[in-house]
């Protein structure tokens, strides 16, 4: 991984709170936000970067909504960076749940409450589905697409066949990658040709 330059606590703050506030659904739909975030919007990490922080929080335990940022905090400002990166993220959590919950009891009868609930769910599916398209492109142009539809399908099939937990896979495939590094001439030309 790349160094980078320091993140200003004010703005690491901030995009954490956005995060935070639009980040229905909880820490998959949440993925796509940090990515905009942190690679497009303010250049803290490269993709290939957060693609290696989401499989490693991935394998570890606790939810992915905290995980990131603490990880992303940390590494971008030290310590308080990770303290003000996982509380920007959950402080809007934590207000919007009392106060929806408080008025969702209220109101739930209401037709248009439930409405609410069920509109969000198609967002939250367009997002997942850009951030699968994105991976897909860096797997197949760092693999090729035939590994990469293979290894995709198998891991497909562990998941949703086999019962294996998506954690034990990734595991696996970074356990791989440490004991069978790519060749250096091989990184370094694919480096050089994307």
């Amino acid at each position: 991984m790349t160094p980078h330059a320091k993140a200003p606590l004010g703005a690491l703050f901030w995009a954490f709170t956005r995060i935070g506030l639009f980040g229905f659904g909880g820490g998959p739909s949440m993925i796509p936000l940090v990515q905009q975030e942190v690679v497009k919007h303010h250049a803290w990490l490269s993709d290939e970067e957060f693609a290696d922080i989401l499989a490693i929080a991935n394998t570890l335990p606790g939810p992915i909504a905290t995980k990131m940022p603490g990880y992303i905090g940390f590494r971008l400002a030290g310590t308080l960076g990770c303290a003000v990166a996982v509380g920007a993220v959950i402080l809007p959590m934590i207000v919007a749940m009392i106060v929806l919950l408080t008025t969702l009891n209220r109101y739930r009868d209401m037709a248009w409450i439930r409405g609410m609930g069920q509109a969000v769910v198609p967002v939250v599916m367009v997002m997942m589905g850009q951030l699968t398209l994105d991976f897909w492109n860096k797997s197949r142009l760092a693999l090729g697409w035939i590994i990469s539809l293979v290894m995709a399908a198998a891991a497909g099939g562990l998941i949703y066949l086999a019962g294996v937990h998506p954690g034990l896979i990734i595991g696996a495939l970074l356990a791989v990658a440490l004991l069978c590094p790519l060749p250096k001439g091989r990184a370094k030309h694919e480096e050089t040709n994307p």
